[in-house]
């Protein structure tokens, strides 16, 4: 009988670790703080922050239109917060004499009113096929 002698070597791998640092560019060219499109933008950020930043087109006093305005809120001020506009509506008239009508059926059918003509009854014959 032959003897083999087998000798395990234990490799030991020794891992150093690399601590790497990631650096990430800005895409696009550097901001420069100095220049004049910045300091417009830093005042604006603060003029927006402190309530202070007007925009939109500024509104004219005496404008027909503006004097109109005051007008209808003065109106609508002396008439309880209501502005009537548009034709005043004729309570005899025909129509809202039907429309009334049709109101006091629908309260008196439980909000629902009939639609349209009457639906004929007709009489149905069962007949028997043999």
């Amino acid at each position: 009988m032959k003897t083999e002698n087998k000798t395990n070597k234990a490799e030991v791998k020794t891992v150093a670790k690399v601590e790497e640092k990631t650096v990430t560019a800005k895409p696009g060219r550097p901001v420069n703080l100095n220049s004049a499109r910045q300091k417009r933008l830093k005042e604006l950020a603060e003029k927006r922050i402190n309530g202070e930043l007007k925009r939109g087109r500024p509104v004219n006093e005496n404008s027909a239109r503006q004097k109109r305005l005051v007008e209808l809120e003065a109106k609508a001020k002396a008439n309880g917060g209501i502005i009537k506009r548009g034709r005043p509506v004729n309570e005899n008239s025909a129509r809202q004499k039907r429309l009334a009508e049709l109101e006091a059926k629908a309260k008196a059918n439980g909000g629902t009113v009939k639609r349209g003509r009457p639906a004929k009854k007709t009489e149905t014959q069962d007949t028997v096929t043999a």
